[in-house]
């Protein structure tokens, strides 16, 4: 049984025990430690960051976004203030003075323009942040002021400025011919940490920025060192190799829930879970029309199969909840009145029967077997679990469920190119929903392979374009409520659990927090008592 500590698309574990008393994390004399190794069970990858191929925890302390997407809104970060034009299509932002990338190149409004051109220049790449579609001119006013130029209002502006990526900011110095999209010369960002030192499936360091503009972080030197996760993770918990352990943005799994507990009965750690950030689903190609998975009857079928309840008691240990929509209600305009389907076999059974597969062991229909690969992280165990419970549930009802276990970034790639029939997924994210999730229903880099099959399909697509121009408060409400409405009876989402980030500390740590994303952590706010 395994918990699913969250944040959606590799393992961190950081620090050092804090009951190691050979650690070489300690300073002289009584000093508190000032340093951090984290595992991961992946390398960082490319930490371009105006690609996707780099890890979103460790690209968070290296670089940073014009503003911030926190509890209470939209907040300042490299910009100091913005106004919005009455048409909404107009963003003037005030920068910060006397910031500085890593390398010492000054942050400005040049600097800006390069980075939002270079990102544009790209666009076939970023599709799935409609703000890429929206851009139509960046204008610097002068040394300290960046004018952005939207062709129509978009609400969510601001929101998808403050993402991890691709909205965030590289040094001059480190673009190749003006441009980033094939590649960059380093990764100097502004953020709190510096990218030191990188050896592939090895580790990678990180160093703090004293010159950061926003103060410089307690903790000095950050390593991110590559362990597999399970067992490795829990010994090197229990050694005091590594104190500090939760998910990542690609969802691999650290310990069981057995293991965590002995960890914090030993009185060296505790646990600090976040609010619900995001929803856990299996994601169903209704495009696909070779497939089962197009049939609306199959989707709902298996959604009536899969006992939620089991899986959040059996496999998470009630660390997260049973889900019955895509979105959970505390996730703005998402408390929407829907039908539930609850787990109940016999509708199951009755569903498929009524659509006309036919038969017990595996059904079939105009000599079609009811037949479908549902594809998982191999890295993630919790995955692993819950598919092959899901694999047992739909053998209840004749169907057959072949479980094919891939890379995340395989598993991604099958999403934007419909080379699937079911797989795991997950939501944006708490800041991020619900209009990102949504709007990559458009996204063939997403799920447009997830909803092109449905009757409603242009419908859909309508009522998004308009719910992301919409200036009207209850029209974007009516407009959401029609959208969730439309998923939600097609059944081309089907929600299992709902995540948070939960992390496993050494009790000495202070500064654990969240942010409104389930793809960071704020480690510059972390210390050691």
């Amino acid at each position: 049984m395994v918990l699913s500590i969250f944040i959606v698309m590799s393992l961190w574990l950081v620090g050092c025990n804090s009951n190691n008393e050979n650690s070489e994390n300690k300073e002289p004399g009584n000093e508190p430690r000032n340093e951090l190794v984290y595992a991961t069970a992946k390398d960082i990858n490319d930490m371009n960051p105006h690609l996707y191929a780099g890890s979103m925890p460790a690209q968070g302390m290296v670089f940073e976004s014009l503003v911030e997407n926190t509890a209470d809104g939209i907040k300042p970060l490299l910009a100091e203030s913005w106004d919005i034009s009455e048409d909404g299509k107009t963003y003037t932002f005030r920068l910060r003075k006397n910031v500085t990338f890593h390398d010492g190149e000054p942050f400005n409004a040049e600097a800006v323009k390069m980075n939002i051109d270079a990102i544009l220049s790209n666009a076939s790449k970023h599709a799935w942040i409609k703000l890429t579609t929206k851009l139509a001119e960046t204008k610097v006013i002068d040394e300290y002021t960046v004018e952005l130029v939207l062709s129509e209002n978009y609400y969510p502006a601001l929101l998808e400025l403050s993402m991890t990526r691709p909205f965030i900011f590289l040094s001059p110095k480190d673009f190749i011919n003006g441009q980033t999209k094939d590649g960059v010369n380093g990764y100097h960002g502004t953020g709190p940490y510096k990218l030191a030192d990188h050896k592939t499936d090895q580790y990678a360091t990180f160093v703090a920025n004293e010159s950061y503009w926003n103060g410089a972080p307690h903790l000095k030197k950050i390593t991110a060192k590559v362990l597999p996760a399970g067992e490795t993770t829990f010994l090197a918990l229990q050694k005091g190799e590594v104190d500090f352990v939760f998910t990542d943005d690609r969802g691999a799994d650290s310990i069981d829930v057995e293991a965590m507990n002995l960890l914090v009965d030993s009185g060296d750690f505790r646990i600090v879970r976040s609010e619900p950030m995001n929803t856990k689903m299996i994601v169903a190609n209704s495009g696909r029309t070779n497939s089962p998975a197009a049939d609306a009857a199959v989707r709902k079928a298996i959604w009536h199969s899969i006992d939620r309840e089991t899986i959040s008691d059996a496999i998470f240990n009630g660390t997260e909840a049973p889900a019955d929509k895509l979105f959970s209600s505390n996730v703005n305009y998402a408390n929407v009145d829907l039908p539930q389907r609850k787990h109940d076999v016999e509708q199951a059974n009755q569903l498929l029967e009524d659509a006309g597969w036919i038969g017990h062991d595996i059904r079939e229909k105009d000599g079609q077997k009811l037949i479908m690969g549902l594809y998982y992280d191999v890295n993630s165990s919790s995955q692993k679990a819950q598919a092959e419970m899901i694999q047992s549930s739909a053998k209840k009802i004749g169907i057959q469920l072949d479980l094919l276990g891939e890379e995340s970034t395989s598993i991604a790639n099958r999403r934007s190119t419909g080379e699937y029939d079911l797989l795991f997924n997950q939501t944006w994210g708490l800041a991020y929903d619900p209009q990102s999730t949504i709007a990559s229903f458009t996204s063939e880099a997403s799920y447009y392979h997830t909803t092109s099959g449905i009757p409603e399909a242009e419908e859909l697509y309508k009522k998004i374009e308009e719910v992301m121009g919409s200036t009207d408060e209850e029209t974007r409400k009516s407009l959401y409520k029609d959208i969730l409405t439309i998923v939600h009876d097609e059944a081309v989402f089907i929600p299992l659990t709902t995540g948070s980030v939960t992390v496993l500390a050494p009790k000495d740590l202070e500064g654990i927090a969240f942010k409104q994303t389930q793809f960071e952590l704020p480690f510059d706010r972390m210390h050691f008592e």
